[in-house]
């Protein structure tokens, strides 16, 4: 019996990222392996210290998968799907992100943090990649 060989393709920080990957390339009709998932799901502080998520592709298959994981965009996107441009330099490569910026944020975070329960008073914005300008 001849054994597949599999070719680790991507690592994520949380089993959550790579499953979205997974169920990406499944679509696809490529089969996925995720190793070290266990592990970081019982403890997600773990994850650096075993080098994080691995999804694994079989060999043959692995130019496939790095050609559809390369239509996955990696930056924010409009309900359009067409990357939000920063509107300083014309960069598309913006995350969202939190700040605690003013004093309802800042006592919503000081409120989680005294009594373990998801703030509720939380602005997301958009950073630019290049001139970090952040931006709603």
């Amino acid at each position: 019996m001849e054994q597949e060989k599999f070719t680790l393709l991507r690592r994520f920080q949380y089993t959550s990222e790579a499953i979205i990957f997974q169920g990406k390339l499944e679509s696809r009709g490529i089969e996925v392996f995720l190793r070290d998932n266990n592990i970081i799901d019982s403890n997600p502080l773990y994850s650096n210290a075993v080098g994080g998520v691995k999804l694994f592709v079989k060999t043959e298959d692995y130019k496939r998968a790095e050609e559809v994981l390369g239509e996955v965009s990696l930056f924010a996107v409009d309900d359009e799907n067409q990357p939000i441009v920063c509107p300083k330099c014309g960069n598309e490569q913006i995350d969202m992100v939190t700040s605690i910026k003013d004093w309802k944020s800042f006592m919503s975070f000081a409120f989680f943090i005294l009594f373990y329960i998801a703030p509720f008073s939380v602005k997301h914005k958009y950073k630019c990649g290049g001139c970090k300008l952040e931006f709603n």
